[in-house]
């Protein structure tokens, strides 16, 4: 108990150990301005979903009539409802961005920290996922009836799943005021989490780019990091009130301009751009509960790899090979999210395939690494 005390002491910046006096590499690159960014765009975030819940109507009948009143008819309502819609977006390149530089800089060795980021990961998917559907235009309708109906892929219970959360026998008026709340309720979840995630961080200490001990090279986060941060802030905020300014639809379906219609099934089914790279793999399995099962190993793999990248990969004789891997996988996952926009047809299909056993490949690859040098240590 003594120790978690301690360590809230630490975030709050009580006692000598200030937030303002940590300890900090002082080798870390802009690589390590994503953690804060995506702090700055959950707050953000948070702030826009609680003043667009203000004005947002949880019915079947009226939820879509609800935003177009907001944009039309509040003041600056507009405004805060693209910054929610395109802060999303955001946050997900930020989080990418954070996770891959996870993983080409070893981040990983903190095995309670990387967990923690990872169940960060799985619950904003969930929460963009809600509120994608809360619009209620077509392609949130239809992607939510998609998506949910994959539950139905559990043997024995998958039907009965279904239905329960859906409440009913179809996306319906108890699943968009259920999906609200949960939408309403995720993001506190996601900002305690955020802390939990920070008091792991300063328990092990900030890696760096050499990923070696830095004892002895370390510099006050105060003034250094806080006005690189700020940098960084600013320098987002300027392009994303840009995006907002002069693009803010362009991110944005154009089905979901049309109210959902259960009897007009649109052409090509996909979700936010974010998520392609998992519905590419979806696709790729004909096999509906392999299907299923192959997306969700796709995210769930993230938890073991700390256990399947050995802390020595990044060592003299196997770093090169982890770079070329490391970018290998990062073209995979971009081909696999162009993938996953393409309608369901030769070649796309075909390609699918071929880029989801790659996708694969690189954490079989890591395995086969760390059994080599396993046991040439033996």
């Amino acid at each position: 108990m003594f120790s978690s005390f301690r360590k809230v002491h630490v975030i709050f910046g009580v006692g000598n150990n200030a937030l303002v006096d940590y300890p900090t590499p002082l080798n870390l690159s802009s690589w390590w301005n994503f953690g804060s960014l995506l702090g700055f765009c959950l707050i953000v975030q948070v702030l826009a979903g609680l003043f667009l819940s203000m004005h947002y109507v949880a019915s079947v009948d009226l939820a879509f009539y609800s935003v177009v009143c907001l944009a039309r008819d509040v003041n600056f309502g507009w405004f805060i409802r693209f910054i929610h819609a395109n802060g999303a977006s955001l946050f997900f390149i930020f989080m990418y961005l954070h996770i891959g530089r996870g993983l080409y800089y070893g981040s990983y060795s903190s095995v309670s920290g990387w967990s923690i980021g990872v169940f960060l990961f799985l619950l904003t998917m969930v929460t963009a996922f809600l509120g994608y559907v809360l619009p209620w235009g077509q392609m949130s309708f239809w992607g939510a009836t998609v998506i949910t109906n994959f539950l139905s892929a559990v043997p024995y219970i998958g039907g009965m799943l279904v239905e329960w959360v859906w409440g009913g026998f179809s996306v319906d008026n108890a699943t968009l005021v259920r999906f609200y709340a949960f939408h309403f309720l995720f993001p506190f979840m996601i900002l305690g989490l955020s802390f939990i995630h920070l008091v792991f961080l300063h328990e092990v200490g900030a890696n760096n780019p050499l990923g070696i001990n830095s004892f002895g090279d370390n510099i006050s986060f105060h003034p250094y990091f806080i006005f690189k941060d700020m940098f960084g802030f600013f320098l987002v905020l300027f392009f994303f009130m840009s995006f907002v300014f002069f693009f803010p639809n362009s991110l944005v379906d154009p089905e979901n301009f049309v109210m959902a219609n259960s009897l007009v099934t649109p052409v090509h089914i996909q979700p936010e751009w974010y998520f392609l790279f998992a519905y590419a793999i979806l696709r790729a399995v004909p096999n509906k509960l392999g299907g299923v099962v192959a997306l969700l190993i796709s995210v769930l793999i993230l938890f073991v790899v700390p256990f399947l990248f050995s802390s020595l990969f990044r060592g003299e004789v196997f770093y090169p090979f982890g770079q070329v891997f490391f970018w290998y996988f990062i073209m995979v996952f971009i081909l696999l999210t162009w993938i996953g926009s393409c309608p369901v047809e030769f070649p796309y299909d075909v390609c699918g395939c071929f880029f989801t056993f790659l996708y694969f490949l690189y954490f079989m690859i890591s395995i086969f690494i760390r059994g080599l040098w396993d046991f040439f240590l033996m």
